[in-house]
């Protein structure tokens, strides 16, 4: 019997996570949304939520230890928060993954950020109950250590994405346009060629990274420099 397109994407999602599940009904109801089956990821979801939240405030107790408890808190709740754990899942290609009811198959609902991010921390309660508590943290750390890494603590966690757009929204500037020129390899072997354009300010930055956030982050970096340098003019 063929794999269906779904069965594919399943199988590219646990290459990208490094994980082969054993029960692959475990995967099956992380990828599960309620408007498709009862048994879907809302439980395992619960767990996940928990799982996530210990293991990032690790990382960062880990990474930052001269931080107090007031500073890595915010911290925590930006990488925990549903915006960035929607982008973890579309690197990962969850979406291609998930099982949809018909309604929110015709409003996109394989992109929508609320169930990205609900899946994401089923999947990881689903690959702790599949083999342990330590299995999931690795995948965690393996997912979050280059943003842990990228982190500007003297910033109050704000990324150089999320810098670069407040800046040019206080300028009443038009938002970075970010594109993947070229994409080299699969998983871990891969790479990516991704550009930011400011459109109206006339400047493109460029960068080459293992994964397209780390490459947006440093075109953001760049950008941000650049800026800096511009408006003291």
């Amino acid at each position: 019997m063929r794999p269906t397109p779904r069965d594919t994407a399943q199988l590219v999602l646990q290459q990208k996570l490094n994980y082969q599940f054993k029960n692959k009904n475990l995967l099956q109801q992380a990828l599960t949304h309620r408007s498709h089956s009862p048994n879907n990821y809302e439980r395992l979801e619960f767990i996940g939520d928990s799982i996530l939240d210990y293991v990032i405030a690790k990382m960062l107790y880990e990474a930052f230890p001269k931080l107090p408890e007031g500073r890595l808190s915010p911290i925590r709740a930006q990488l925990v928060k549903e915006a960035t754990l929607a982008d973890v899942a579309r690197e990962l290609k969850l979406g291609d993954a998930l099982l949809l009811g018909v309604g929110e198959l015709k409003s996109g609902g394989h992109d929508r950020a609320s169930i990205l991010a609900d899946a994401l921390e089923a999947v990881f309660a689903a690959i702790s109950l599949d083999a342990d508590f330590q299995a999931a943290e690795k995948i965690v750390r393996q997912l979050f250590r280059e943003r842990i890494k990228q982190l500007d603590t003297n910033n109050t966690a704000k990324d150089a994405k999320t810098q670069l757009q407040e800046i040019l929204q206080g300028h009443k500037l038009a938002l970075p346009k970010y594109r993947i020129e070229q994409q080299i390899g699969e998983g871990n072997e891969a790479r990516f060629d991704v550009s930011c354009d400011l459109g109206e300010l006339g400047k493109i930055f460029y960068a080459n990274a293992n994964s397209r956030r780390a490459a947006e982050q440093d075109c953001a970096k760049q950008a941000l420099a650049w800026l800096a340098q511009k408006l003291k003019k």
